[in-house]
């Protein structure tokens, strides 16, 4: 297996290089279980959202930096968008996103009326993994404004490819695509 080296902030690691169906190559980060990882990558990410008052991410990558972000931050909650409607969720709202680079295909976003109400009237920032085609973080956006919240910031670990251009989101390091 080939490798991709890669300074996330003064974190040195190397992320695998894996095919898609499609045949592009990714550079994928992986957070589960990287404690060490995690807590770098949400530290960083806290430094540049303090004037957030409430942070959202998407299941499942971004549970774990969502949580080290707005600890940072001094939040007592944050709110997930959920990929699949779960029962405390009835009275939730949700939204339709184009595929993602690696999902391949439309799913829906959901998000529970306690995280709804979180999100409404604050500025909220959006954390997650990886930015890549901007599929995920549309929805997300599309489920904080639905919400009534405001989209201030959208932050994440890594730009892939062309998301590393976009001049509305922060990140902390870059990743190429392979063909």
């Amino acid at each position: 297996m080939k490798y991709y080296p890669i300074d996330i902030a003064g974190f040195e690691t190397e992320l695998p290089i894996l095919t898609l169906p499609g045949g592009v190559g990714i550079a994928f980060f992986n957070l589960h279980g990287d404690n060490e990882l995690t807590e770098h990558c949400g530290k960083k990410l806290a430094e540049k959202l303090t004037d957030c008052e409430v942070i959202i991410t998407a299941e499942s990558k971004g549970l774990q930096l969502a949580h080290c972000t707005s600890r940072e931050l001094g939040q007592r909650f944050y709110a997930v968008a959920r990929k699949s409607k779960k029962l405390y969720m009835q009275d939730g709202i949700d939204v339709t996103i184009e595929s993602s680079i690696t999902t391949g295909q439309p799913q829906k976003l959901y998000l529970s009326k306690h995280d709804a109400d979180l999100t409404k009237g604050k500025k909220v920032g959006i954390v997650d993994d990886v930015v890549s085609t901007g599929a995920s973080l549309a929805g997300l956006e599309a489920l904080v404004e639905k919400a009534g919240g405001i989209v201030h910031k959208k932050a994440f670990v890594l730009a892939e490819a062309d998301a590393a251009d976009r001049d509305d989101v922060i990140y902390l390091a870059t990743i190429p695509l392979f063909k």
